[in-house]
């Protein structure tokens, strides 16, 4: 079997059948259920909570009740488990109120009354980013100058994009137990020891007494990175304090309102033009952390490292800023600030492209970086880089110049070119994550996968298995994959940027081959093998130079539109993808990434559009927030090239986020090309297109 063979997956059988067990499907004696209290304005000070009446069963935790430390350990510990003494945002956790009975915990909630002494919020990210102490982080990195840079055309642009919902299909949910002087949390999650690190510092326990258990995960888009930890703290604390197991599971509206989302983001860009190509650019992009920073000063280096995308710009000035509001906060998300930084500089290359009567990829040609150029960052473009096969490729699957020919009222074409690297920005890999896998032979000779890397329907636990059945040259059905659980799996890092094939399934494949050098040993067997940076990575975190990322995936996408004359409904009828993600491990799981990724990139582009009055969410429903449907899909017509990646386990490179990120810019450009207009905002609606036609 070659490597690329599709298989199949490794968990289907038991989804098919019903008997995965998720989050709400754990059950243990005398389980109490918890509900959250929340604040119901944006920014106060908290004066005083009244209480009725005291009833049995029913208790209140807060943050009086943590154990060493009321803060959630993310990047930074600015927020609050439990709101004490102020709030900052509509929907900020003050309790939990915990009882056996769901219905008694309502109505008991429903008799507190919080009282506030009510502040000013600031709601607009542009006006909060003119106020003293709303900055939460400020990156500028330079390459070349633009002073005195030789000019004969200058074309300024402002990009906008709304938030996203991930929207995945189970709730986000936890269970907390106390037993035997263990806290252990179940969840629905995507990084096990995010959540670990998050209860060592509130609990002030070590690993010993902590314990992180992932159960089936529906769905997390990244919804489910950082989210999670602070939910984890609430349940812990519950159960730690009541000695009674509690589950925290939200229901769909809690959960659209309050979750973490995509962030809002505004972005100047200016190219400087000679002789009809770019010489200079320079860019400034606001994302709108809401209330706390979260991950959000990563979110906003992804966006902001690989600005210039697909293409060498000698000259350059980046800016990139977190925006404290009084909204929600916002985090992971498919894409990771790459999908606000891409669709900013793809609309703008078509546009610049429609100055110079140019057809837009071959402008895009013009410019496109190769193998040795020097990165918007200062590093060296090491791998090798087919951006101008990728085209050919491109314009081969959609008969792309037969349909620029065209001219058919109402459609539309739009392109974009991007790429998007994987794993951790920078040295993070190596510094921050520092990841271990293990392998171990079993007394069967079946082997054991130990990874904190999880399945939530991304088909992870079959990309690894794969990976080491195929090292090993044994049948699948004798690779084995530990649940991730802190007591049994060591730390190979989250479940996020890309990376888990990558970067994790590179180190299991090192780790298989040196297992089979002993696979006839009697007994079990184990194996660890460490990250280790490559040499030729070199980055300074403090100025933001060298290698933002280890390699680089790559995607060309044609889109077409129709657009009704009347209503101004956009329907996208066909998407062309060309790809380089190294060598796919599964061709069937490289296609459900591509079609998962379009889908989701064509809601971001047209319909999912999420808006905040005053703080708070508006659309906290399917009725309300429209997503693409069976019948919106459009046809999906998808091929790449190869291209091997040498650190990659068979030389495959990242996929994951790569398939959402350029949907967006070509289907808006499309609907530009179909009206006659320019939105320069994301999602394109009907009343966008009306408001750029009148």
């Amino acid at each position: 079997m070659k490597i690329t063979d599709s298989v199949h997956r490794v968990d289907s059988a038991d989804k098919l059948r019903g008997v995965t067990n998720y989050i709400e499907d754990i059950v243990f004696d005398g389980m109490m259920y918890a509900k959250t209290l929340r604040s119901t304005v944006a920014n106060a000070r908290i004066e005083s909570i009244e209480f009725p009446c005291h009833k049995e069963g029913v208790f209140v935790i807060s943050g009086k009740d943590a154990v060493e430390h009321n803060e959630v350990a993310m990047i930074e510990k600015d927020m609050p488990i439990f709101a004490e003494e102020r709030v900052t945002y509509i929907g900020e956790p003050i309790a939990l109120v915990v009882g056996e009975d769901k219905d008694v915990v309502l109505e008991y909630m429903s008799g507190i009354t919080v009282n506030y002494i009510e502040e000013t919020p600031v709601f607009d990210m542009l006006s909060a980013s003119l106020l003293e102490g709303h900055t939460l982080t400020d990156h500028t990195f330079e390459k070349g100058s633009l002073v005195h840079l030789e000019y004969d055309e200058k074309f300024s642009e402002s990009f906008s994009t709304s938030y996203q919902e991930q929207l995945y299909m189970e709730k986000q949910g936890v269970v907390g137990t106390y037993e035997d002087d263990v806290v252990t949390v179940y969840g629905s999650l995507q990084c096990p020891y995010y959540i670990l690190n998050a209860l060592k510092h509130s609990f002030g326990f070590d690993e010993t007494r902590l314990r992180v258990i992932q159960s089936a995960t529906g769905g997390a888009f990244g919804g489910k990175e950082e989210y999670p930890s602070l939910l984890a703290c609430q349940v812990a604390i519950a159960a730690y304090r009541l000695k009674r197991p509690v589950r925290l599971v939200f229901d769909r509206r809690e959960d659209m309102a309050f979750s973490t989302k995509r962030h809002p983001s505004e972005t100047q860009v200016t190219s400087y033009l000679k002789d009809g190509r770019i010489v200079g650019m320079d860019f400034d992009i606001l994302l709108d952390a809401g209330s706390y920073l979260g991950l959000s000063d990563v979110v906003l280096q992804r966006s902001i490292l690989t600005m210039t995308g697909s293409y060498l710009v000698k000259n350059l000035r980046v800016r990139g800023r977190t925006i404290k509001t009084n909204n929600v906060f916002t985090g992971a998300f498919r894409g990771f600030g790459a999908p606000q930084s891409m669709y900013a500089l793809e609309l703008h290359m078509n546009h610049l492209a429609d100055r110079m009567n140019a057809d837009p990829l071959e402008f895009r040609r013009m410019h496109y970086v190769k193998k040795g150029d020097e990165t918007s960052t200062g590093g060296i473009f090491h791998e090798n880089i087919f951006l101008n096969e990728l085209t050919d490729l491109l314009e081969s699957i959609s008969d792309y110049q037969t349909i620029k020919r065209k001219n058919e009222p109402l459609v539309g074409y739009g392109v974009s070119v991007i790429p998007h690297g994987g794993g951790f920005t920078g040295d993070g890999e190596a510094t921050h994550i520092k990841a271990v896998v293990k392998l171990r032979k079993e007394t069967d000779d079946c082997v054991t996968i130990l990874v904190s890397n999880v399945e939530m329907g991304q088909g992870a636990i079959t990309t690894l298995s794969k990976i080491v059945a195929s090292v090993l040259d044994i049948e699948m059905d004798r690779v084995r994959y530990e649940t991730p659980d802190t007591f049994k799996v060591p730390d190979s890092g989250p479940t996020v940027a890309s990376r888990t094939t990558m970067v994790v399934g590179a180190l299991i494949a090192k780790a298989a081959v040196k297992l089979k050098e002993r696979m006839n040993e009697r007994g079990e067997v184990l194996i660890t093998e460490n990250f280790v940076q490559p040499e030729y990575i070199k980055w300074d975190q403090e100025t933001l130079k060298g290698n933002a990322y280890m390699a680089y995936s790559w995607s060309a996408l044609l889109a077409r539109v129709e657009v009704d004359p009347i209503s101004y409904e956009v329907s996208c009828t066909d998407i062309w993808g060309a790809y380089d993600v190294g060598i796919p491990i599964d061709e069937n799981l490289l296609m459900g990434q591509i079609h998962g990724g379009i889908v989701q990139g064509l809601g971001y582009a047209l319909m999912e559009d999420m808006t905040s009055r005053d703080g708070l969410i508006e659309q906290t429903a399917f009725a309300s927030y429209p997503i693409p449907t069976t019948m919106d899909i459009p046809d999906m017509h998808a091929d790449w090239i190869i291209n091997r990646y040498e650190d990659g386990p068979f030389g495959a490179k990242a996929v994951g986020e790569l398939t959402l990120v350029g949907v967006a810019p070509a289907v808006a450009s499309a609907v530009e090309h179909a009206m006659k207009i320019k939105t320069n905002h994301i999602p394109v609606t009907p009343e966008v297109i009306e408001r750029n036609l009148l």
